[in-house]
């Protein structure tokens, strides 16, 4: 992805700097990456396992260059999304697209939405309208979970943004209302689509970048394909030593999700990314 020298977002609110304690220093390589997964698996915030034991929130001095380096890469790729989306919500739905927040964290921080962590990797809060990253989960999507490149990087900012689009385009209000009066399964089911939607919606906004701005090839779609395979939940489930057990994914398969980005990228129309409408997912 060429990202280097272009314009970055004023949207980014960088609280790492005043991150907290990374009490993971002691759980390294697969330690770390089990501990990760049990939380992905199992839906439950593993903080306390990563960080020991260890104090609160802690100031973590400056930034190193490499972090300083990502927090540019993720400036850059949040213009770029909030350039795409207002063109689409413009000349495609007549309406304005009104961007969200990002908030850059080290370790611990939070959110309108509860405690936020990088053991729980990024997320979007609808409450406060802004998606949450610790950096740190590129280093374990690359390393650790096989996704490497930076446009996989890009593709996590460009899921979690569309959630915002979801948000805006009031899609998240009434399927959160459904899942609330919802059983576990169906609440899980509801939730797999409206986590397919996101990826068909971050195909569509990188067939948009690579036409509007050029920066985007064939090798960068390939890493973005290659991550949404590294992240479906049958894949994360067998790496964490269990059985794949459908009825509680709540992300969707690694197929269905490398297939619903794919979708996006191929059409690059919002239209074609009703996952509620579609019978087999």
């Amino acid at each position: 992805m060429k990202w280097k020298g272009r314009r970055g977002s004023r949207n980014i609110e960088d609280r790492r700097r005043m991150g907290g304690a990374r009490g993971a220093a002691g759980i390294g390589g697969f330690g770390l990456l089990a501990v990760l997964l049990l939380g992905v698996v199992f839906n439950v915030d593993v903080t306390p396992l990563l960080q020991g034991g260890s104090g609160g929130p802690q100031v973590s001095g400056e930034l190193s260059e490499e972090d300083r380096a990502m927090g540019d890469f993720v400036s850059v790729t949040l213009a770029d999304t909030e350039e795409v989306w207002a063109q689409i919500f413009s000349e495609d739905l007549g309406r304005s697209y009104t961007p969200a927040t990002l908030v850059l964290f080290s370790g611990v921080t939070q959110s309108a939405c509860g405690g936020a962590s990088g053991s729980t990797g990024p997320f979007y809060c609808p409450v406060d309208q802004k998606a949450y990253l610790d950096t740190a989960f590129f280093t374990t999507l690359s390393r650790q979970l096989g996704a490497k490149g930076d446009f996989a990087a890009a593709y996590v900012v460009a899921h979690e943004i569309a959630h915002h689009v979801q948000n805006e385009l009031g899609i998240l209000s009434q399927v959160n209302e459904l899942r609330a009066r919802s059983n576990e399964a169906q609440s899980n089911a509801l939730s797999v689509r409206i986590e397919l939607q996101a990826d068909c919606f971050s195909g569509v906004w990188a067939r948009r970048a690579a036409e509007s701005f050029g920066s985007i090839d064939r090798q960068d779609v390939a890493e973005a394909m290659n991550a949404a395979r590294r992240i479906g939940d049958d894949t994360l489930q067998r790496n964490a030593g269990r059985v794949p057990m459908p009825d509680s994914f709540t992300h969707g398969s690694s197929e269905q999700r490398e297939a619903w980005f794919a979708r996006g990228f191929e059409s690059g129309q919002i239209a074609n990314c009703d996952t509620f409408a579609a019978q087999d997912l």
